[in-house]
């Protein structure tokens, strides 16, 4: 009985430190009505949550015109529909301003997204910087 809830506990722990450890988040600046928000919500909205980067970042959708009480440090003002923008703890580290059709979307978002240190075997510095 102890070593289950010793097992439970240590589960527990590792669930939050891996929590902690990552904190992107990829935003999505849409506004209604924009066509390249539609054409990003048929080709990879259905299927970005079940990729990898999107298990690993998640997303998340904030409507330009409102701003939805959004409180990252931004680098500069988003001003075209869609901007992904790629956070960190609330911080942004880059972005794809536009969508340019699913191939390039997802070229353009890996290069984005720093890798994994397992993956990489260095550090996560993000892609160009």
């Amino acid at each position: 009985m102890r070593r289950s809830h010793i097992f439970i506990v240590m589960l527990v722990l590792s669930a939050l430190c891996a929590s902690s450890a990552s904190a992107f988040e990829l935003v999505m600046f849409r506004r209604a009505g924009c066509p390249w928000c539609a054409a990003w919500d048929r080709e990879v909205g259905p299927i970005y949550a079940r990729t990898e980067v999107g298990r690993r970042v998640p997303i998340r959708f904030v409507d330009f015109d409102r701003n939805d009480g959004m409180k990252a440090i931004l680098k500069s003002p988003v001003r075209f529909t869609p901007t992904f923008v790629l956070l960190d703890k609330d911080q942004e580290i880059g972005r794809i301003e536009g969508y340019p059709g699913e191939d390039f979307f997802w070229g353009l978002l890996e290069n984005l997204v720093p890798k994994p240190v397992a993956e990489s075997g260095h550090d996560t510095v993000p892609a160009g910087h």
